[in-house]
């Protein structure tokens, strides 16, 4: 069997360690018991069914509630509400290390990296892993690690058209984003727009960001924005990668 190999990023330039974990373990996270059937929901069907969508679409999306559990997604948004109130959530950028760039004509989302440090981000890390092992199994994509964050968009924020890896780099590989809002209306904006690989401009459909709603995307491939909110709306985004040694964010 596949050994997994789960690198979280460390990025005090981002979230410190220490404030994540001290903005969720207050008296408002109540503990409780994640991790069990976790992997069962991720049945050898249903990761057929991915790897289909990702190969001959390129993308897809899919409602996940059932197989994570309501509470697991009540938990992780109550965890990303606590670190936006508490501000620390920061300013997302463009690119990594010395080429960051914070530019807000292209994106104005805050995001917090999560380190599998709660209960709810160790079940999803292991939701997440499992996706990771049976990708590769199936579509051979040498999947390595992961990283995810938390990430925030008030009511105006938006993020334009953009790839999320450049072709050739090989490093993330499979984009993935979680949606963690209740009763979302399509009047609440803050759509992800997914564009066509092939035809440039092309919108090729739009998901909303309602509670448990996972979209999936090959990261070199598919175009894709968020429109502005008109609510906040709390999304978790993770990519799968191919290299083994984090880079400096």
């Amino acid at each position: 069997m596949e050994t997994p190999v789960v690198i979280p990023i460390h990025d005090p330039l981002i979230t410190p360690v220490n404030a994540v974990r001290g903005a969720v373990a207050g008296s408002d996270v109540q503990p409780v018991d994640l991790v069990h059937d976790r992997l069962d929901a991720v049945s050898d069907a249903w990761l057929d069914e991915l790897a289909l969508g990702l190969s001959e679409q390129g993308w897809m999306t899919l409602d996940v509630r059932a197989r994570l559990g309501s509470e697991l997604l009540a938990a992780l948004q109550k965890e990303v509400q606590i670190l936006d109130r508490t501000d620390a959530m920061k300013k997302a950028g463009i690119g990594r290390g010395s080429d960051l760039m914070r530019d807000r004509s292209v994106r104005r989302d805050k995001i917090a990296w999560l380190q599998g440090i709660t209960a709810p981000q160790a079940a999803l890390f292991e939701f997440f892993d499992a996706i990771r092992q049976g990708l590769n199994q199936r579509l051979f994509l040498g999947l390595k690690r992961f990283e995810t964050h938390y990430a925030t968009y008030h009511p105006g924020d938006f993020y334009k058209k953009h790839l999320d890896s450049f072709q050739g780099r090989a490093s993330r590989v499979v984009s993935l984003v979680l949606y963690l809002n209740e009763d979302w209306q399509e009047s609440d904006g803050g759509a992800l727009q997914v564009f066509s690989r092939d035809i440039e401009h092309k919108a090729y459909g739009t998901v909303l960001p309602e509670a448990g709603r996972m979209a999936l995307f090959m990261s070199e491939e598919i175009p894709h924005g968020v429109l502005p909110a008109n609510r906040t709306r709390y999304s978790l985004a993770c990519w799968f990668r191919q290299d083994e040694v984090p880079l400096p964010l």
